[in-house]
């Protein structure tokens, strides 16, 4: 593909999409998008209040549906509850969190970044008609994924350090599902897209008021619309592109610009690693490849 602007996203009629993270920022896009191209959409959000608000802004087909991926109680009920899908995209983040556990003990950004959108993409894939969508970062080229220690026991710990390391875990997520989905004669596809600088709240969980000044104000000094960064997303979502393809913003260090295929670092495409972190994350969620 090529550097075009963009921005017309193909008619979904009678296809249906859960949108994880769709009450704010490029999930509340991504959802707006697909549902005024006529898609179904759920939105997948923590706060039913704000996912109303959010649904409220949206023309089409759109429903509300309690998810809170950092708890996977939450994610079986979801998915037990939420019937025949055919894209999942897997947006919900945090981001420079204090250390913090989630309710079933996991280091946050772990538990909400990777942990239940794995749990949540496994549960729902034999139902599942199309293609998954891992929403990234840029930050995953700074990540380190430790499986020995991927709860930050043995490690110091920092914010930073600790989403780059879950957004490399969605990067190796994103490759071993596709190997697995292709080894077993799936169909499915799962890509990749990542919103490059876009102002959005994703920082305003962070403790530190330096960090939510920087992430406000910053990106909004320098950073795309939040429409602009779910572009990728969206792209990924909708458009005939092959599996473990990854989208990003075409501009100098994929930082701003439209939809185009981008790369990943070297750790991203390390494949032993993203067996054992698969090999771990079934062990610490209880959640199998069901295909």
């Amino acid at each position: 593909m090529g550097t075009t602007k963009w921005r017309e996203v193909p008619r979904q009629d009678g296809r249906r999409f859960v949108v994880t993270g769709a009450s704010s920022g490029i999930g509340l896009e991504t959802a707006k998008a697909l549902a005024a191209a006529g898609g179904s959409v759920v939105l997948a959000v923590r706060n039913l209040e704000k996912g109303e608000a959010a649904a409220q802004q949206m023309s089409g087909e759109v429903e509300v549906a309690l998810l809170d991926v950092a708890d996977l109680a939450s994610v079986r009920a979801f998915a037990e509850g939420v019937g025949p899908v055919d894209v999942l995209i897997n947006n919900a983040g945090v981001l420079g969190l204090d250390f913090a556990l989630s309710v079933d003990g996991f280091e946050m950004h772990l538990a909400t970044n990777h942990l239940g959108h794995f749990a949540l993409t496994n549960l729902l894939l034999p139902r599942l008609t199309d293609r998954v969508v891992v929403v990234g970062s840029l930050s995953h080229r700074n990540g380190e994924v430790d499986v020995t220690d991927l709860e930050w026991k043995r490690r110091n710990y920092t914010a930073y350090a600790a989403y780059g390391a879950s957004k490399l875990a969605n990067m190796l997520f994103l490759a071993e599902l596709q190997r697995r989905l292709t080894a077993g004669g799936s169909r499915l596809r799962v890509t990749g897209a990542h919103p490059g600088t876009t102002s959005t709240s994703i920082t305003s969980g962070t403790a530190s008021l330096p960090k939510r000044l920087v992430g406000k104000y910053g990106h909004r000094l320098v950073g795309m619309q939040p429409w602009q960064g779910a572009l990728p997303t969206l792209y990924a979502a909708t458009m005939d592109v092959p599996g473990n393809s990854y989208l990003g913003p075409h501009g100098v260090r994929e930082f701003l610009g439209w939809p185009t295929a981008v790369g990943r670092s070297q750790s991203a495409l390390d494949a032993d690693n993203a067996k054992a972190l698969w090999v771990e994350s079934e062990r610490l969620t209880g959640v199998a490849f069901p295909l």
